[in-house]
């Protein structure tokens, strides 16, 4: 009988621990900010690739401004690996662009409400043709557009702060948080002089004495700093127009023809321009007030065909 009770109290045990392992197995699965595996990404730009029919040629560039759509995405991918090998932390400030290359430093400006912040961009997307950028979750909400999802924003690489990030990547070292640093102006202006003696886009890396390596701060030390609003630059509105342009055209003719073609989805016009030293001529339907119009005009027009659609903002 004692042997017997001994045994029925191991059972009791032996449940008790499976349980416990198993909670904590559960409890492990859900990825928490201060509770993501470490991981320091490398330098990335990558071949071009195709996604849902079309393809986006990844390149070195350190003078780059864009305007258009931004949106933000969290949950669904914290956790996971990001294009270059980091960990995805929807608490930090990143963002995912198409071709940029990884890391690289981008200043974003929303367009509606003055706010502008840095961010470093370490993944790839979205893939939706009516967005140029995603951001993190934390990026979204100081920028302030998290709860209406979307925003018109500028995107410009800083060229010193990104020749930084991608020497030091180039290196195997650690770039997370930089772009923290450069928000919070924690990284000394000396150190920048430090980029332009960094190679242009597709040379060969130049060579960081050893003095010059031991000069570099300590980004992880100086990135634990939080963001706080008064680190957010605040710039004056200046107010923007949505247009879908469905084609770009080197024949005045032929985009004539599509702008007649496009009278039943909305009003459209011709904008000539000049690219290059070639006259071009732009066909776009609108401006729409909203971007969920925008977005819904973008889609017919793909949809009958004009697969080269794309939505345009244009300050006023």
């Amino acid at each position: 009988m004692k042997n017997l009770f001994f045994l029925f109290l191991a059972v009791i045990i032996l449940n008790g621990c499976t349980e416990t392992k198993f909670i904590a197995h559960l409890v492990k699965q859900v990825p928490m900010p201060s509770d993501l595996p470490e991981s320091k990404g490398s330098f990335k730009v990558g071949s071009p690739y195709k996604i849902k029919g079309r393809t986006y040629y990844p390149e070195e560039r350190y003078n780059y401004v864009e305007k258009g759509i931004a949106s933000w995405y969290g949950p669904n991918f914290h956790g996971k690996f990001t294009a270059n090998g980091e960990v995805y932390n929807q608490y930090e400030l990143t963002a995912a662009h198409k071709t940029l290359q990884m890391p690289s430093i981008i200043r974003v400006t929303n367009l509606e409400n003055g706010r502008s912040l840095i961010l470093r961009v370490n993944d790839r997307g979205p893939y939706s043709r009516n967005r140029i950028l995603d951001v993190s979750k934390r990026a979204a909400e100081l920028l302030g557009f998290k709860k209406q999802g979307t925003a018109r924003i500028k995107l410009q690489v800083l060229e010193k702060e990104s020749k930084i990030v991608a020497q030091a990547a180039k290196e195997g070292r650690d770039t997370s948080g930089m772009e923290i640093a450069f928000n919070n102006k924690s990284y000394p202006i000396k150190h920048m002089q430090i980029a332009d003696n960094l190679p242009k886009a597709n040379n060969s890396p130049a060579k960081i004495t050893s003095f010059e390596k031991e000069s570099l701060p300590d980004i992880q030390q100086l990135s634990k700093t939080n963001i706080t609003k008064a680190d957010i630059v605040k710039t004056a509105v200046v107010p923007t127009k949505i247009y879908v342009q469905a084609g770009s055209f080197s024949n005045h003719e032929n985009a004539l023809k599509l702008a007649s073609n496009l009278s039943n989805i909305g009003s459209s016009d011709i904008y000539p321009t000049m690219i290059n030293n070639r006259q071009f001529y732009r066909v776009r339907v609108g401006p729409f007030d909203s971007v969920e119009r925008a977005d819904t005009i973008l889609n017919r027009l793909v949809d009958s065909g004009n697969s080269q659609a794309m939505i345009i903002i244009e300050e006023m």
